[in-house]
């Protein structure tokens, strides 16, 4: 068994200081140097610099100083302007007549006279039903009024006799009363066989089927061959009326007052279909009808346009951009859009001051608005120049340039002062001062081999003698 040798004095009272609570001593000593340490750091980053300093706020070169380089801005003019007030919304091609082309008699489709997609004439001859069965009812129609109408003369005939053999009193009443009514079933008879000759007539003329109106024939359902009638759904084929046609749009409630006073004072007001891109007007129209009752569901009023459309731009079902003017502004002070600004405020713009080349921001009460333009109600003049580029960088005073101008004098001090730091730092760093013509070069440390020279010495001097290590 090993012995411990105590190298405690005699008399000397030892105090043994447990583990667990030096290890939380000295967790406390260092978290109090990461605090110390965290707050000089704060301290040193936003304490401010002295002015002229490196890095200082104010200095030259230094944003928001009096040297800051001035802020290059784009400029629009306030203008007076007739300015149009217009509702745009988003609409539905139309067509004003849809019709199925079916024929009115059943039968055979025996001839085909439209192609797929072509444009047609009310009245144009589209399809051809075999006419055999109708020319047959026709004629017996007209054989059977043939053969009336011959028992009526001889009726008509015997009637005027009897009527004479009466007035010599060789005949009775009763028989000249009967042949009178004979006569006048007979007339009955021939009327009836009239009318049939006449819809047999109306049903050899159906056996061509017709345009009933004007407009651009869709997809055939049906083909030759096929026994055709009246009460087939998909008919022979669908014409859709292409002009004039139709787009519906939607209008907001609050904007309807608009629309009915652009109605009163203008009447027919001007409307444009515009593509999906809003580069390319497909057609000018005139607005046309306004619904009687607002959509609770969207809280808009459906009104129709009505437009010529005799390019065919438009077609139906399609989407398109429209475009109403409800009225102009006469004389209106109008300012780019990007000009404009919003606050929690109000609207404001930044006018430019030429003289001193600074910007002032003034508030402004805004008006109507087109795509690029927007109207100033009170606040500005026309003829005073509006900030419309560069307005997120500024506030109210700052100095500005305009394109094409020479930047101000903060900016070159800056670029003069980053030239010197550049140079010092390229001549060994920013202990080493520049060299000047006619100074002595600094002496080369003991033991250094000597820098080659940065230039070639004069012709005719000698060169210098190196340096001798110890």
């Amino acid at each position: 068994m090993d012995s411990r040798v105590n190298d405690t004095p005699p008399g000397t009272t030892t105090t043994t200081v447990p583990r667990k609570t030096r290890s939380r001593l000295l967790g406390t000593i260092i978290a109090i140097a990461a605090l110390l340490a965290l707050g000089w750091l704060v301290w040193h980053l936003t304490r401010p610099k002295p002015e002229g300093g490196p890095g200082a706020g104010g200095g030259p070169g230094g944003p928001g100083g009096r040297g800051a380089p001035a802020t290059t801005v784009g400029v629009g003019m306030a203008e007076r302007i007739d300015l149009p007030v217009t509702l745009e919304a988003i609409g539905t091609v139309t067509s004003a007549a849809t019709v199925t082309v079916r024929p009115q008699v059943s039968g055979v489709f025996r001839e085909i006279l439209f192609t797929e997609g072509q444009l047609v004439k009310a009245g144009q001859v589209m399809a051809v039903i075999d006419p055999s069965q109708f020319e047959m009812a026709l004629m017996q129609a007209s054989g059977q009024r043939q053969r009336d109408e011959a028992q009526l003369e001889n009726a008509k005939l015997t009637l005027q006799r009897y009527r004479t053999l009466l007035a010599q009193d060789s005949i009775a009443r009763q028989e000249v009363d009967t042949q009178a009514a004979l006569v006048r079933q007979l007339e009955g008879t021939v009327l009836a066989d009239r009318a049939a000759e006449g819809t047999a007539k109306l049903n050899l003329g159906y056996s061509k089927v017709v345009a009933p109106i004007s407009g651009r024939v869709g997809l055939r359902s049906v083909d030759v061959g096929n026994v055709i009638g009246p009460n087939d759904a998909n008919g022979i084929a669908v014409i859709t009326q292409v002009s004039p046609i139709d787009v519906q749009f939607a209008i907001p409630q609050d904007r309807v007052p608009e629309v009915q006073e652009g109605l009163r004072q203008a009447g027919a007001m001007q409307v444009s279909a515009l593509d999906r891109t809003r580069a390319t007007v497909l057609g000018e129209g005139r607005f046309r009808a306004l619904d009687n009752q607002v959509d609770t569901q969207t809280g808009t009023v459906r009104a129709k346009a009505r437009f010529d459309n005799q390019d065919g731009a438009l077609f139906p079902s399609q989407f398109v951009n429209v475009k109403m003017m409800l009225r102009t502004i006469p004389g209106a002070v109008a300012v780019p859009v990007n000009a404009l600004r919003n606050s929690s405020s109000g609207a404001y713009v930044y006018v430019l001051n030429p003289q001193e080349r600074t910007v002032s921001q003034r508030k402004v009460q805004r008006g109507q608005a087109t795509a690029d333009r927007v109207q100033i109600v009170s606040g500005l003049e026309a003829g005073e120049r509006v900030i419309t580029e560069g307005a997120d960088r500024l506030k109210d005073g700052d100095k500005v340039s305009l394109p094409g101008e020479r930047p101000g004098a903060g900016g070159g001090g800056g670029r003069r002062q980053g030239e010197r730091r550049r140079g010092a730092g390229g001549a060994g760093g920013a202990n080493n001062a520049p060299a000047t013509e006619g100074a002595a070069p600094a002496a080369a440390p003991e033991g250094a081999r000597p820098a080659a020279p940065a230039s070639q010495p004069p012709t005719g001097a000698a060169p210098a003698a190196p340096a001798t290590p110890r």
